[in-house]
Parts: C-alpha cells; structure tokens; sequence
C-alpha cells in the first residue's frame, strides 16, 4: 500500500492506496516544519492516523508547506521512518505537489493560489526555476490574503462602492481598530485577510468585484509567471482555492496576455496519487 500526503500548516489531507486500487481517506493536523518538530509529529501520528490505516505501508510520498529544503524536509522523513519502517520515503514541496498534480510528466509552469501564492518552471520531472513568493506584504499577488488586503484596505479607505460597504458591514461588522489589530498584532493576519475571499466570490456579479479578481491575477501573471523564459509557450496550471472557484476570471486574464492555460484544481491529492501509480515503476 501507499500513503500519500497533502499537507499545509493547519490540516494534513492523507489518502491510502492498496494494489486493489482501494482508497481511503484520512486527516490530521498540519505538518510544517517550521513550527514542528520530528517528535510531537511522530506522537501525534502514532495517535491520529497509524492506528486507522490496516495493511503494511510500502511508500510514503508527503508533500507540504515549509519543505523548502533538506534540513526541514529531514524533520518529516524521521518521523515517518519512525512510523513507517522500511516504507520508500519521499518528502517534497507543495509547490512540486502542485506540478506533479498539474503537470505530470510533461513540462510547463505550475502555480499555487490559495491564501498564498507561489510559482516553478518545472521540465516534466523536477522544479528548475522558480520566482520568490515573497508573503503577503511583500508579494504572493493573486492569493486570497493578497485579495483580502485589497478589500479591506478599499473599505477603510471608503473606496469600495457604497451598495457592497453596506453589505461588507453588514457581514463584518468588526471596526477599524479591530482591523488594524487583526492585521498587525495577531498572528497569522495573511489567513485573517484571505477570510474575506468568499465575499467576493458572494458578490462575483459586481463590477468592482469581478475588477479586482481580475487585477490581481495580472499581477501574479506579471510578477511571476513572465519572469520565466518562454512562458507564453508553456502550459500553466494552478492549484488552489481562488483559481478554483476564481476560475473565469483567471481564464479571462491568461487568454488577454497570450498565455495558454492549463489545469486547475482545488487540491492536488487524488493527482498526485496517480502520478505515483503512473510512476511506481520507475521509483
């Protein structure tokens, strides 16, 4: 059997595979490695997910936020050593998961737009060139806090157009104080900030809304995507959230700059775990 992991920093999507095709679905918390170490992740496995899963595991392939190099990849592969001994391990970025889910084995630009966004060159195997996201405040244009902040700011600022403040208010009735505190004082004010995505998805058929979807993905295109050689030849595929459900707008955007889109999805699970089956033969 082989387990396949989804992970971001709150929630961990699992997914079993045995050679009768049988799958079975699980989740945990989040595993980043930034914020965890290999032995709560080793205890709270043992707790929340060894004991469900009935059959010997062969290969683990885990993909997740905060996999941006050896060191933090190493305090995932412990742990599931620990968990899973004798199992193949591979632990990856997100940002391959989204290529390899995306893209398979052919080559193109793979992005990620959710609460955050990122984005590679990758040639059908391997990640080969790749634009620093850079966060919320300095960057990750086109993703849901990047959205957010646009939102909030223009309604604070009493640029948003008096129908939909009404109804922001309404919503949210939270003051300017809170806003500010929420923003520069709480953590994680990049999720705070991308929570008021579903606002604008709620009120898609206004202009100011449709525009500022809109704006934002040619931002992440310019910004991004452009900085990578013959990316008007490539396919270019997204993971996440706001492409997902943004997904007209984002078409709109990529056909007015030439580019040619690719796959969009919400979640790279169920893809990556073909990818594997495709590929088990030359692992």
């Amino acid at each position: 059997m082989i387990l396949i992991a989804d992970s971001g920093s709150t929630k961990t999507s699992w997914c079993v595979s045995d050679k009768n095709d049988t799958k079975k679905f699980y989740s945990t918390n989040g595993i980043n490695p930034f914020f965890r170490k290999t032995e709560d992740i080793v205890d709270e496995l043992a707790k929340d997910l060894t004991p469900k899963i009935k059959g010997k595991i062969t290969a683990v392939y885990f993909y997740g936020a905060g996999v941006v190099n050896e060191e933090k990849a190493d305090v995932i592969k412990a742990a599931l050593s620990t968990l899973f001994p004798g199992a193949l391990l591979q632990v990856e970025s997100d940002l391959l998961a989204a290529a390899r889910s995306t893209l398979g084995n052919k080559s193109g630009i793979a992005c990620i737009l959710g609460t955050g966004s990122n984005s590679c060159l990758y040639n059908g195997s391997e990640i080969t060139a790749h634009i620093p996201p850079l966060g919320f405040i300095l960057g990750d244009e086109g993703s849901g806090a990047y959205l957010g902040r646009k939102l909030v700011g223009d309604y604070l600022k009493n640029l948003m157009p008096e129908e939909l403040s009404k109804k922001f208010q309404q919503k949210f009735p939270i003051n300017y104080h809170e806003f500010l505190n929420n923003v520069y004082k709480e953590e994680k004010p990049n999720r705070f900030l991308a929570g008021f995505v579903p606002f604008l998805k709620e009120n898609i058929d206004s202009e100011y809304c449709d525009q500022i979807i809109k704006n934002a993905f040619d931002d992440f295109i310019t910004r991004n995507v452009a900085q990578y050689e013959n990316y008007q030849q490539l396919s270019v595929c997204f993971v996440g959230s706001v492409a997902f459900h943004f997904q007209e707008q984002l078409l709109k955007v990529l056909v007015k700059k030439n580019i040619t889109p690719g796959t969009v999805i919400k979640e790279p699970l169920l893809n990556l775990l073909h990818y594997h089956l495709q590929n088990s033969k030359n692992e």
